[in-house]
């Protein structure tokens, strides 16, 4: 299909905290926290003096502790009518929630979470190298649901590292690289469709009239990818990660920059002088009216307040955690307990 006379970029933004989203994402946040060796309770090995903990969203020396105030991340909070995907790149995340299931994972690892009608989890960023600093990186993204489906049941999954496609092409000496979360990927001409894991049961992503992809694509200096198509009535964004800045349709996208594109015509990216990678949102938008209250997404504000006084009145499940910020232990590796008691070890 050619795409000429029309441009392939509808607009290009800069990337604030957080980045900005279309219709069905909700929000995205890289974090990216340069951590210190950790302490005794797996902690950082630093003075907090200064700090606003609890709140410490402002970079210094290199990190945050967002709103814990021992170990940084993120302690009990509720969700409700949406869906949160977190990429976790480098360290690792501590997590619980009030249906009982509990994890660490990292190092290329994804957790998808359904809040659907109501959940509290904690996110913690457990410092467990003493020796050494704990780099820690990861995007947390937002997927809106649709109004049929913000009250299905909670659903709490991983998608572990060795389990999500991470096909490498070799071209005239050059490379891309892709990691497939979400969607099908078959951007390079002759090669096998690439499949995403399984989405949640009652995931947006499960319908394929959604068209919901979440990529990442790594290209080596000179290289290029064109991207697979979709419909013209789908959103898809590409956010500039890391790396030199990439061209798309005769425009460079450099670091700090999101390029909102058509998805009808051929996106060709290609990288410069250096090496680049590129995080890809696509989704069809839900259309509909959206409420939004702190972790509450709805379609009306008076299902924001039904939402705040579920919540107060314990109709998110149980915590049966000994604190608001629960971590496992130092030596603990990559694990996962579901609600129903299985155990998974990647």
């Amino acid at each position: 299909m050619s795409n000429a006379p029309d441009k392939v970029v509808i607009e290009q933004f800069r990337l604030g905290f957080p980045w900005q989203t279309f219709d069905p994402f909700l929000f995205c946040v890289h974090h990216l926290d340069f951590y210190p060796a950790g302490n005794d309770r797996l902690g950082p090995a630093a003075s907090l003096a200064d700090r606003h903990i609890g709140t410490d969203f402002e970079i210094r020396d290199g990190w945050r502790m967002y709103h814990g105030d021992v170990v940084p991340g993120f302690p009990r909070h509720p969700h409700r009518g949406f869906e949160t995907i977190t990429l976790a790149r480098q360290g690792y995340i501590d997590h619980s929630d009030s249906l009982g299931a509990t994890a660490r994972f990292g190092h290329g690892d994804v957790q998808w979470m359904t809040a659907g009608r109501g959940i509290e989890h904690a996110e913690m960023f457990p410092l467990v190298h003493q020796d050494k600093p704990n780099p820690t990186e990861l995007f947390q993204i937002w997927l809106n649901l649709p109004r049929a489906q913000k009250m299905v049941e909670p659903h709490f999954s991983m998608l572990w590292a060795d389990t999500i496609p991470n096909p490498i092409w070799e071209c005239d000496g050059r490379t891309i690289e892709a990691r497939v979360i979400a969607g099908g990927f078959d951007a390079i001409e002759g090669s096998e469709p690439i499949r995403a894991p399984t989405p949640p049961p009652r995931s947006w992503a499960a319908n394929p009239e959604a068209h919901i992809a979440i990529w990442t694509v790594r290209l080596s200096p000179r290289a290029q990818c064109t991207l697979p198509q979709a419909p013209a009535e789908v959103n898809r964004t590409l956010y500039h990660v890391s790396g030199g800045p990439f061209v798309i349709d005769g425009q460079s996208v450099s670091r700090g920059i999101g390029a909102r594109v058509r998805p009808e015509v051929d996106n060709t990216i290609a990288a410069e002088e250096h090496d680049v990678e590129v995080l890809v949102l696509q989704g069809k938008p839900l259309g509909e009216p959206v409420a939004h209250h702190g972790p509450f997404v709805m379609n009306e504000p008076e299902e924001i307040v039904r939402a705040m006084r579920d919540y107060s009145r314990g109709g998110f499940g149980e915590w049966t955690w000994s604190s608001a910020g629960p971590v496992h232990p130092r030596t603990q590796g990559r694990f996962a307990v579901h609600v129903d008691g299985r155990r998974e070890e990647p």
